[in-house]
């Protein structure tokens, strides 16, 4: 429902099923205020149809699959409240926190890379963790999404600092990580986050939740084998969230 995916949360499903997942949670871009990102999410009046869409393929895979209900919810300042409200709204299992925003530029978007040629990296990224490090302390939120998410198309962090940081605040808010591994099927070829980052947050005690950021059925599960190598190798360990709380 987000307007650049394909597929049914059946086919989505059915996916995790037949690559032997135990389950699969949905996380669709949530509304947000008309003015922002509209195109790229469901629109508040379509909230409804994804959670009754959701709840009926939890009903119909029942006993082979556990399915829960998510939201990717977005951390831009000025909108916390409207982003409570939805929260509120329903009884999600997990959501998670990204920005995709500095100010009105959508950096991950690819209309957009040639900004980069504009920007300072050092600069970017210490405005990307900043904002990064007040999606944790909301209390909004779960996870932190694709947490190096502005190297997508290889533009790299320079420095770390603000990345250590942030990781810093996540572990005193008690959030995890989402490991992204759509960051294998873009021009970086590295997962969110990178190795080192997975180890330094796994050094200060913040878990994973395997995150696949399928717009395809056919993506569900991508290269959860390596995300699962890296996050042990890191000393790290992979959790789950039902009703918004943390299990093991």
């Amino acid at each position: 429902m987000c307007g650049h995916a394909q597929g049914t949360p059946r086919e989505y499903a059915q996916a995790a099923l037949d690559a032997g997942l135990a389950g699969l949670c949905f996380t669709d871009h949530m509304p947000m205020p008309a003015w922002y990102d509209a195109p790229w999410r469901m629109r508040l009046d379509q909230l409804a149809e994804y959670v009754d869409t959701v709840r009926e393929v939890q009903a119909e895979f029942a006993g082979r699959l556990e399915v829960r209900l998510g939201l990717e919810a977005d951390f831009h300042p000025g909108t916390e409240r409207f982003v409570s409200q939805v929260l509120n709204a329903h009884a999600w299992d997990y959501v998670i926190g990204s920005v995709h925003y500095l100010g009105a530029w959508g950096f991950d978007n690819p209309e957009y890379v040639a900004e980069y040629g504009d920007r300072d990296l050092g600069q970017l990224y210490r405005d990307y963790y900043a904002l990064v490090a007040g999606a944790a302390r909301t209390g909004l939120f779960d996870s932190i999404g694709h947490l190096d998410l502005p190297k997508k198309f290889g533009h790299r962090d320079p420095e770390q600092g603000a990345a250590l940081h942030a990781l810093d605040v996540v572990a005193e808010a008690g959030l995890a990580l989402d490991f992204n591994t759509a960051g294998w099927r873009k021009p970086v070829a590295e997962a969110y986050p990178s190795p080192g980052l997975t180890r330094a947050a796994a050094e200060r005690g913040i878990p994973f939740v395997l995150g696949s950021d399928a717009h395809t059925p056919g993506e569900v599960g991508f290269r959860f084998t390596d995300a699962l190598r890296q996050i042990q190798d890191a000393g790290g360990r992979v959790v789950t969230y039902a009703g918004r709380v943390r299990h093991a």
